[in-house]
């Protein structure tokens, strides 16, 4: 191919802007692209001119999706018209299915010859099966980040390969960058028990979780004097999380993103996550990202009443972290929904800063089997889409 391969990208949420810049690299790597579509400044760092601000489709839950729903059909209707005026080699969607098969569906409905591969299967062994099927309509091609999704992704009638998660590929901040953190923090790694708190990247997470993250703080600080917390901020809720730790009477030492590349910025909550003793985390990707940088951690969620009903009578499984299911465990220990309170929450998370040996093992098996000493999987995504369109 002479001209360069346009490829048509996709994104909705930080996590997908994670995955999708790993891509793109590997793209770049392979061949002559030109990239357009919706991303976050993970992809516009690699080149993507975004065609809005990916914000404004990173939403979750049933009632809060409802407000929003006139704003994301006009966001379908223009990336939809967007794509048929691009007319790309491949579409690539990233996770983000509701909008994403959206868009895909009425692309095809105009360009029925176009080729689409979504990246991240539905996790059908969770919950709702049907999802695969329902995903073939609109879809090609599969790019897997768990080694035992392909058969599911074939069997509905998709090509799928595995192509591990990048986050097994992220670099580990040297000793000297730690102890730069560190002092910039104005925390001691040696004489104060740290404890990083990630209360999520969508406004609606941080608005439920912060206030339960701030009764857990005081009781940990009444059992444990010398714990400091760290509560590394995404860009879109900086401001709601000063505003709702303004009042703590522990008040967590903010990692602000402003001002930073994407890419420093990721570096330094990396850096982070290595000097802290344990976490306590909302439920979703950043999950691995601890679990790659050998910090035990607690899980917690919480969501709307109708949300909540709706997830516990459709899931397959028991748990929701991936180092659980990958390991077949439970030792990371999880707070979901009714569970979501400090009083459960708090001495789980004491527990694992006495001891997290055990769900370090688990961790490190997690990311072996995820690619961890493997080709890069944004190298492999890459090679996987370029032997799919041929």
């Amino acid at each position: 191919m002479n001209r360069p391969l346009r490829v048509y990208i996709i994104a909705g949420e930080p996590s997908g802007d994670k995955l999708g810049a790993a891509l793109m690299a590997g793209l770049k790597g392979l061949h002559t692209v030109e990239f357009n579509g919706v991303g976050g400044p993970l992809m516009m760092a690699q080149g993507l001119d975004s065609l809005f601000d990916m914000a404004d489709l990173s939403v979750m839950g049933l009632l809060e999706v409802l407000p929003r729903v006139p704003k994301l059909l006009r966001r379908v209707k223009q990336t939809v018209a967007a794509v048929i005026a691009a007319r790309p080699d491949v579409l690539i969607t990233i996770d983000s299915p509701d909008f994403c098969l959206r868009v895909a569906g009425k692309v095809r409905a105009v360009l029925p010859d176009i080729k689409v591969a979504h990246y991240v299967a539905p996790s059908v062994w969770a919950w709702r099966p049907e999802r695969a099927a329902k995903m073939a309509r609109h879809v090609d091609h599969v790019l897997a980040l768990l080694p035992f999704e392909p058969p599911l992704m074939q069997a509905a009638g998709m090509s799928c390969d595995f192509v591990g998660h990048p986050v097994v590929a992220e670099p580990v901040p040297s000793g000297a960058e730690q102890s730069a953190m560190a002092q910039e923090l104005a925390v001691d790694p040696l004489s104060e028990r740290l404890i990083c708190l990630l209360p999520g990247s969508r406004m609606g997470e941080v608005k439920r979780l912060l206030p339960i993250y701030a009764q857990v703080v005081a009781r940990v600080c009444q059992k444990m004097p010398d714990a400091r917390f760290i509560l590394p901020m995404s860009g879109g809720v900086a401001s709601e999380v000063r505003a709702l730790t303004a009042g703590w009477a522990q008040r967590p030492v903010l990692l602000d993103p402003a001002g930073y590349s994407p890419e420093q910025g990721e570096a330094r909550k990396r850096a982070v996550f290595h000097l802290c003793d344990a976490a306590l985390a909302t439920s979703g990707t950043v999950a691995l990202e601890l679990a790659a940088a050998d910090c035990p951690m607690v899980v917690a969620y919480k969501a709307n009443y109708l949300t909540t009903r709706m997830v516990k009578k459709l899931a397959q499984i028991e748990t929701a972290n991936l180092v659980n299911i990958v390991t077949d465990s439970r030792v990371v220990p999880e707070f979901l929904f009714e569970d979501c309170t400090a009083e459960k929450i708090t001495p789980a998370l004491m527990a694992v800063l006495a001891d997290g040996r055990a769900q370090q093992e688990a961790c490190a098996q997690t990311l072996v089997a995820l690619g961890r000493g493997g080709a890069d999987p944004g190298v492999r995504a890459a090679r996987s889409v370029l032997e799919f369109i041929g």
